[in-house]
């Protein structure tokens, strides 16, 4: 796909105001990943009435994959005024700013995982160093990247085994700790490996090249992104059964896999519904920044520009207290939905009262000094 705008409108030459749907679409995002985090730590996932698994299984690898694809939309706005001035000087300045913002979450992330082992963040650190490297590239290239990454992580799903390295009965990694296991685990089957997760990343960097403002090019990609969901979903309800049915039963062999929209093991269909939920959202919530009243939107954006903190808060926080409660471990599905709402409802009311008196959250506040 070139950069013709024959293909993707070419963003405006005045930047103009900030796009708060952008910030809409991360507390949506959040949201997503505390019902999704929250039902996998309860072991829940199937047991609670099929409805509610096919409800809480909408938010798996979306969510996520939603939070990388805003990334990627942010570091190329974030580096437009460089992109345009074609300056050697300041592109590689901002090169080096994004790298140390890879390096900080990387290091945070290694830091967290101890305490929660199905971080993202230390994955995101290398999302954001291969942005760094590639931020000024073409758009072709930025593709090519991608398809790139998709296709060598295919390769290593049907040539190796996803779970040799996994205890799926405590998401335990066996080797985390020794070189092989570390760079297995972060690069080909970890939760959010790189290969193929980073795609997402350079999807949403190269989003964020085009004129997000436009609304027609808004709708055109909308419909793009509703047909390539309906499609894959409708594929895999055929093939493997309703959403949030489990695949227990499917052979390692079977050819069936090929048709999951699942994140784990992270198909080529799943990357396509990722990515087309994730643009879903990102539209949606653009058209409700657009439309609603302040008012309305004030606290999702406050959700949304305190993402970070929320994300290690749901944990040491929200699931911190359940556990001291005696209800984080072997609950109900029910209970986990129930729980994570509220938790994502009492996140919301404290992102707008903080915003109100401080500009940036915490972990946002300590990463702008460290990283810039």
């Amino acid at each position: 796909m070139s950069e013709s705008t024959t293909t993707a409108p070419a963003p405006r030459a005045a930047a103009g105001k900030r796009i708060i749907g952008l910030d809409i679409a991360r507390a949506f995002a959040v949201v997503g990943m505390v019902i999704v985090n929250f039902k996998v730590t309860m072991s829940a996932e199937t047991n609670g009435p099929q409805w509610l698994r096919s409800f809480a299984a909408i938010f798996d690898g979306r969510a996520a994959a939603t939070f990388v694809v805003l990334a990627g939309i942010g570091a190329s706005l974030g580096s437009r005024r460089q992109r345009a001035s074609g300056s050697p000087i300041e592109q590689r300045a901002a090169q080096w700013t994004l790298a140390r913002r890879a390096l900080f979450l990387f290091v945070v992330g290694w830091a967290f995982y101890p305490i929660w082992p199905a971080d993202i963040l230390h994955y995101y650190g290398v999302y954001l160093a291969v942005g760094a490297v590639v931020l000024f590239a073409s758009s072709r290239a930025l593709l090519a990247v991608a398809a790139s990454a998709i296709a060598a992580s295919f390769v290593f799903i049907v040539t190796f085994d996803p779970f040799a390295n996994w205890n799926l009965d405590d998401y335990s990694y066996r080797g985390i700790t020794t070189v092989e296991g570390f760079l297995r685990n972060l690069f080909l089957d970890g939760f959010h490996p790189v290969l193929p997760w980073v795609a997402f990343y350079l999807l949403g960097m190269w989003l964020g090249r085009t004129d997000l403002r436009n609304p027609a090019w808004r709708r055109r990609l909308a419909f793009r992104a509703a047909s390539v969901v309906a499609v894959t979903e409708a594929a895999a309800w055929l093939v493997l059964g309703p959403k949030g049915s489990t695949l227990d039963d499917l052979d390692d062999e079977s050819w069936r896999w090929l048709f999951s929209v699942e994140p784990i093991p992270p198909l080529p269909l799943y990357l396509a519904a990722g990515a087309g939920t994730a643009v879903l959202v990102i539209i949606g919530s653009i058209w409700l920044g657009d439309q609603l009243p302040t008012r309305i939107t004030e606290p999702l954006v406050s959700t949304g520009q305190l993402a970070l903190t929320i994300y290690v808060a749901h944990v040491l926080i929200g699931m911190g207290t359940l556990e001291a409660m005696g209800r984080l471990e072997n609950q109900t599905l029910p209970w986990a939905v129930v729980t994570s709402l509220a938790f994502s409802a009492a996140a919301i009311v404290a992102s707008t009262l903080w915003r109100r008196r401080y500009a940036r959250g915490p972990l946002e506040a300590i990463m702008r000094r460290v990283a810039g």
